[in-house]
């Protein structure tokens, strides 16, 4: 999907802290005109890829697409920064709508919790102690232990990212697929995780919570001592990301893949 080539949109500025991106949304607002971010067709957003999902977050199911600029350090969410030719940019960027997860957690005081990740949701152990957990898929038990620091569910968004460091697959943007990874799993030592259609529920418990302490984490959203987490797609959410031509989704991946 293009922005309308023939139409100039309004544009809002926003910035991380750094003073690398205040400074580069300070000249962007003395180069165009801008609107406060309520009332702007399209966002730009300058910063790293933790501010880019921050706002991806805060604009979800705006219907307002984010064009993100590199002011951070890996940048793989984000445009190159450049301050000439915005308007043109943005008229040639190409959207991607994101699904995030939806998670759902109960902590041992029995507190319900939710929280949406569009990178991917985890689970890690909170003490010196091994966590164990139970997985089940659409309540049927997958795995009866997993002992080790932990467990993730990763989108194809998030599986560049700690999915990936964690030794998971790398997955395509439009993959209906859903990456599941143990994090340094110390039983079963050989299991590498599984790969799920994202239609699917997956249910996580946590076994001796009393013992073995274990927190979540869904993107920036962190939920202490829980007893388990279901994790499902949420179809009825939705994020938009703006690439220049190119540059996008589907060629990073592609890259990262063949990186090293």
């Amino acid at each position: 999907m293009a922005i309308d080539p023939n139409k100039r949109r309004a544009i809002a500025f926003i910035a991380s802290a750094t003073p690398e991106a205040c400074a580069a949304c300070d000249r962007l607002c003395e180069l165009y005109d801008t609107v406060d971010p309520e009332a702007a067709d399209v966002i730009v957003a300058l910063g790293g890829d933790g501010f880019m999902l921050q706002t991806l977050h805060r604009f979800m199911n705006s219907g307002r697409p984010i064009y993100g600029m590199n002011r951070g350090s890996v940048g793989f969410l984000m445009n190159e920064f450049r301050e000439e030719a915005l308007h043109e940019r943005l008229a040639a960027a190409l959207a991607t709508t994101l699904y995030p997860l939806r998670m759902d957690a109960l902590d041992v005081a029995g507190n319900e919790h939710r929280a949406y990740a569009i990178n991917e949701v985890s689970l890690f152990r909170q003490s010196y102690q091994t966590a164990k957990l139970r997985i089940s898929i659409d309540d049927q038990v997958r795995l009866e232990e997993l002992s080790g620091d932990g467990i993730l569910v990763a989108t194809p968004a998030g599986s560049t990212a700690y999915n990936l460091s964690a030794h998971g697959p790398i997955l395509p943007i439009h993959a209906p697929l859903l990456a599941l990874t143990p994090i340094s799993a110390f039983r079963p030592r050989l299991w590498r995780g599984a790969l799920l259609p994202d239609r699917i529920t997956v249910k996580i418990e946590v076994l001796e919570p009393g013992k073995r302490p274990v927190n979540a984490v869904a993107d920036h959203t962190e939920i202490k001592s829980v007893l388990q987490i279901s994790v499902k797609q949420d179809r009825r959410a939705r994020a938009l990301i703006l690439f220049d031509p190119g540059h996008s989704w589907d060629d990073r991946i592609l890259a990262e893949q063949f990186r090293y």
